[in-house]
């Protein structure tokens, strides 16, 4: 039997086991079938951003944890499995038959949709069988000939003799390139992450644009503040994908009960607030502030004295904030 190629080498597995979570309590939580995770863990079904997003969530790791590296001692596994795999598929003759099918499917006009439609097979068991990547079984060959108005015969006799014209060679050299591919960090056309892999990077680019990481935690009288992805939510449509755009979870305690509890606000690093605004009063500049640096802020009102300079106001009790940086909340999400 042909063995499904690799498509999205993970971490997920690993982060599970470290976590002390079982693959039945994963599923549950991700609403998925735990078929689903353990195709998902060993690399041969795909996550959508969502899924993506929600695991990671499950799991309390960042985004970047999912992808192998090519510094990953996993890394060195999964491309002998994926030499494995490509080695039983070369073997098994399916790729023949699959780019044969393909070929036929080809020169009637057909688009791979409406082949799978006639041969009443779903798109993905059909676009599996085109790539070799799954075993036909005896009471779907006649359905896949007939798809294409012939009998079983006539099919495998056409498909021998593209073989031996040598017209399949270059379909089977794509697919076997493409599967090969993954053994090679930094082409482009691998589906690992260790290198920006098509699939893997377009899966990381993707969700990542959909996320924005929370900057500030209360703690005490204040917010502590430092500038780490570690913890990430997903951003509000309209903020999806832009730059500068960081979150904070406010201290609703100093806030005189004008913003609601379990509430996110959503700051913008590079728009200045103006006198009314709510902003984000941060004691320190910060493009000094990294991952490693914990400093304060405040949630506060701009305000302005009588000499025009401008301050922040917070309530619970009142108290005039004066820090080194101010960004303008541009929106508030409850949690």
């Amino acid at each position: 039997m042909a063995q499904e190629e690799i498509i999205f080498p993970n971490n997920i597995r690993n982060i599970r086991l470290a976590n002390g979570m079982k693959m039945t309590e994963l599923a549950r939580r991700a609403g998925l079938s735990l078929s689903a995770v353990s195709k998902i863990e060993k690399g041969v079904r795909r996550l959508n951003q969502k899924q993506l997003l929600n695991i990671c969530n499950i799991l309390g790791c960042k985004l970047s944890d999912i992808f192998i590296k090519e510094s990953d001692d996993v890394a060195g596994q999964w491309q002998s499995e994926i030499k494995r795999r490509l080695n039983d598929n070369e073997n098994s003759g399916l790729k023949i038959f699959g780019s044969g099918l393909r070929k036929i499917r080809q020169q009637t006009g057909k688009t791979i949709a409406q082949a799978a439609k006639d041969a009443g097979m779903t798109l993905s068991v059909y676009h599996k069988i085109e790539v070799g990547q799954r075993e036909v079984y005896e009471n779907e060959i006649e359905p896949l000939a007939k798809s294409f108005a012939m009998g079983v015969e006539t099919m495998f006799d056409k498909i021998a003799n593209l073989y031996k014209s040598g017209e399949l060679n270059k379909q089977i050299s794509k697919v076997k390139e493409r599967v090969k591919s993954v053994l090679e960090p930094g082409n482009p056309l691998s589906s690992m992450d260790m290198s920006g892999g098509l699939y893997g990077a377009k899966l990381y680019d993707s969700a990542r644009k959909k996320l924005v990481p929370v900057f500030g935690m209360p703690s005490g009288k204040s917010i502590a503040f430092k500038k780490s992805d570690k913890t990430m939510i997903v951003a509000p449509m309209p903020l999806e994908g832009r730059k500068g755009i960081y979150a904070v979870m406010p201290n609703t305690k100093r806030l005189g009960g004008y913003i609601p509890e379990k509430s996110y606000l959503f700051a913008d690093a590079f728009a200045k607030p103006s006198v009314g605004d709510l902003a984000v009063c941060i004691d320190a500049d910060f493009d000094e502030i990294d991952a490693d640096t914990n400093v304060n802020a405040q949630i506060v009102s701009v305000r302005q004295d009588s000499k025009g300079k401008v301050y922040g106001q917070i309530s619970g009790p009142e108290e005039k904030i004066t820090g080194k940086t101010m960004h303008k909340i541009i929106m508030i999400v409850m949690e």
